[in-house]
């Protein structure tokens, strides 16, 4: 087997087994601690932000004007909704040339 396919593969395996670990562990408490909680919740801004940051800082004017566009949109419209306009906006400013 070619060693890109062993690595998909494993990355696929160690991908399920964290998941399905984190399932059967969150299956058997009842009750999380309200700090488990509050650092649950606050994993998807942090991702986000993770994914954003680096854009904002090294990225070229359009990158920075979608983002703060989509800064002002998180405020009115779903995180999915504005996630995808970004993406849409980002990829025809690339299209563009711009």
């Amino acid at each position: 087997m070619n060693d890109i396919w062993q690595i998909i593969l494993l990355g696929a395996v160690l991908t399920y087994v964290t998941r399905f670990a984190g399932h059967v562990l969150l299956t058997r408490i009842e009750r999380l601690p309200p700090r488990v909680e509050a650092a649950l919740d606050a994993v998807p801004a942090a991702v986000l932000a993770t994914i954003v940051a680096p854009v904002l800082v090294t990225g070229d004017w359009p990158e920075r004007v979608v983002i703060l566009l989509c800064a002002f949109l998180c405020l009115k419209l779903p995180v999915i909704a504005t996630v995808t306009i970004g993406v849409v906006l980002v990829a025809a400013a690339r299209a563009l040339g711009l």
